[in-house]
């Protein structure tokens, strides 16, 4: 019996994107900690973006979430990247949006690889690339009563 180089487990998944979503709902930590699970995961990794109270030196009150009309495609394709880059073999996303209040969970991914090195860096990366790439913007309240687009651009 021949055998291959390497395990199937150590190859991508034949669909890893299991779950990707920009909700207006809260969102569950276990729905995407159980959309990521695969047996031939040696590790996953799980990022939590919740509402801080400050920023900047200012306390914040609570922020609002939009979403461009093309948020959910640029989300697949981010997803598709980090896919293509690392041997993934499952990967969810969820966004928030509207109103939310601190403590509130904005956004929760999730990346299973078979060794854990990998799903930290490809977690990574899927966080990094939906902030930077991800058509969601951030519009925070502050206690004094001013308001800003933080990270908007003004070119």
């Amino acid at each position: 019996m021949a055998t291959t180089p390497t395990h199937p487990g150590e190859q991508t998944a034949q669909d890893p994107i299991r779950l990707l979503a920009i909700r207006d709902t809260p969102l569950s930590v276990d729905e995407v900690f159980r959309a990521v699970g695969d047996d031939a995961a040696g590790g996953t990794a799980l990022f939590v973006g919740t509402v801080r109270n400050h920023d900047g030196g200012a306390d914040v009150d609570a922020l609002g979430y939009t979403g461009h009309p093309s948020a959910g495609e640029e989300l697949r394709r981010v997803a598709e990247k980090i896919v293509a880059d690392f041997p993934v073999r499952a990967l969810a996303a969820v966004h928030r949006v509207g109103d939310l209040t601190v403590g509130d969970l904005a956004v929760v991914v999730a990346v299973s690889c078979p060794h854990r090195a990998e799903a930290f860096e490809a977690c990574r990366r899927l966080i990094d690339d939906l902030k930077r790439e991800v058509p969601i913007w951030k519009h925070q309240t502050y206690a004094d009563g001013t308001d800003d687009w933080v990270g908007a651009r003004n070119d």
